[in-house]
């Protein structure tokens, strides 16, 4: 037979062109994705947070400024591949997020709380041990783990209480310190360098809008000199920055992921286990107080036709003194199933916002291992998050006072009812349970009312007070309604996405 050469060239040019991507269909082989990032390194790690000028469509709400059920569906998407397939399962080292205050978007100045909430999730999938009495011992270890988001003195944003004075030091937090979205004093550059400098390698996590993370990216790169060719423009919020430095080396560089996440645009499901509605567990009370009557009288300027309801935030102590600013993982449970929780309970088409105190306040929390305490203050903020996007309710923080003053039951009571811009509004807010109590008595104590409301318990997460004002300024407030969310039953670990 004779031989025929030319087929064996063919069939070895066919096997070249398969192996190599290259056939008729004339497609290209994905690039393959870059390994985690090494915890021998010092690792820069950029979440590109989105806002009204940079996002991906669908994922953020032209009216509130805050994401839609579709955006909070890619943050919950993203953690999980921000933990795997960046940090490669490690634990966090340091997670710093955006001042909500510093960046203020619409006419109507909404705060930015996207970079909170984007990654919040992560932050649960993260552990985190903290003592469990008040003597710094019994440490136990939770799913937890803070998110810097504090001002640095000097450089607080107009409307902004000031930082607490030198005579209660106890309320500083110098290593809470956010990303400020005006850099100013060029805090956020000196944040950056001060982590490189420290040479402590680890997986220091960034979320803030592409106009923040560029400017970081662009500034690190020039003041440590790694000639890095960095991102020219904005792609999408898939995408994960990196730089990995090499420790006690001035050698650098930028890794790029792509997450490739696809959210739906529905609000999130939990997935299993079922949260059961259970009935309220804690004694009602009722309290109503009538101008004329037992002597009581309206206070000065007192609003009317307002209705306030106040919830406590997530699930934030698994033992009394386990407390990092942040809300643990059953927490995040009761936050994504707010909405469902309520329900039929309240309706939201009444409400007008959601407010919440502002998250770069400074909550004194317990001895964690590196020997912290005090915390930037999430849990309230991050609590009703959740339920503004589902409602596409305009979401508002308390920012003039701070909860640590000496007078802030007052300042909180002057604020929400005698506030004019509250008269004729429902709305809700999340707040420190402990702070709730102490408001509403001082309220009652500006009637001239001997009624005290009851102290809030410490195991209760799931109750709701209503206040209400009527039409001449009549004060009644209960605690009938709750979530109706058994904390027993919440999961020790996030739900996943």
């Amino acid at each position: 037979m004779r031989s025929m050469p030319w087929l064996g060239l063919s069939l070895t040019a066919v096997f070249l062109l398969l192996f190599c991507g290259c056939g008729a269909t004339g497609s290209t082989p994905a690039p393959l994705a870059p390994a985690p990032l090494s915890a021998a390194n010092i690792n820069l790690i950029f979440v590109v947070s989105e806002d009204l000028t940079n996002n991906a469509a669908g994922d953020v709400n032209s009216e509130t400024a805050n994401l839609t059920s579709q955006g909070l569906q890619r943050t919950l998407l993203m953690a999980p591949f921000l933990q795997q397939n960046v940090l490669g399962g490690n634990n966090v080292t340091g997670l710093y997020a955006l001042e909500p205050m510093t960046h203020l978007q619409t006419a109507k100045q909404y705060p930015d709380m996207v970079a909170l909430e984007t990654v919040q999730q992560f932050a649960l999938l993260n552990q985190i041990t903290m003592s469990s009495n008040g003597e710094g011992l019994n440490q136990i270890t939770g799913y937890s783990y803070p998110i810097n988001a504090s001002y640095v003195a000097g450089s607080l944003p107009s409307g902004v209480a000031p930082l607490p004075l030198p005579a209660t030091p106890s309320y500083a937090c110098p290593g809470c310190q956010g990303l400020d979205f005006a850099d100013a004093g060029s805090d956020n550059e000196i944040l950056l360098s001060g982590i490189v400098q420290a040479d402590a390698p680890g997986f220091y996590v960034f979320s803030a809008p592409w106009e923040t993370t560029s400017s970081l990216l662009a500034s690190i790169n020039t003041l440590e000199g790694y000639n890095l060719t960095l991102p020219a423009s904005y792609i999408s919020p898939n995408y994960i920055y990196a730089i990995a430095v090499a420790p006690s080396e001035r050698s650098a560089r930028l890794v790029t992921y792509n997450s490739d996440v696809n959210p739906p645009s529905t609000y999130p499901a939990l997935p299993p286990p079922a949260i059961v509605p259970t009935p309220c567990a804690t004694p009602a009370f009722s309290i109503t107080v009538t101008d004329g009557v037992d002597g009581a009288k309206f206070p000065k300027g007192i609003n009317t036709n307002e209705t306030l309801y106040m919830l406590r935030h997530a699930n934030a102590h698994p033992t009394a003194y386990f407390a990092d600013g942040n809300y643990v993982a059953a927490g995040q449970w009761r936050a994504l199933d707010l909405p469902n929780a309520l329900a039929g309970k309240i309706d939201p088409a009444q409400l007008s916002q959601v407010y919440s105190l502002d998250p770069a306040q400074v909550a004194i929390g317990t001895y964690n291992s590196s020997g912290d305490t005090n915390f930037s203050h999430l849990t309230p903020a991050l609590t009703v998050e959740p339920y503004a996007i589902a409602n596409n309710l305009p979401y508002n923080l308390a920012a003039r006072f701070l909860m640590s003053d000496a007078d802030a039951p007052k300042e909180t009571s002057d604020f929400f009812f005698t506030n004019p811009q509250f008269s004729g509004q429902t709305f809700l807010m999340a707040w420190e349970h402990s702070e709730i109590s102490l408001t509403v008595n001082y309220l009652l104590s500006t009637y001239g009312s001997a009624q005290v409301a009851p102290a809030w318990p410490n195991n209760d997460y799931d109750t709701i007070w209503t206040v209400k004002l009527d039409a001449v300024g009549n004060l009644t407030v209960n605690n009938t309604m709750c979530e109706g969310i058994n904390s027993a039953t919440l999961p020790a670990t996030a739900p996943q996405f």
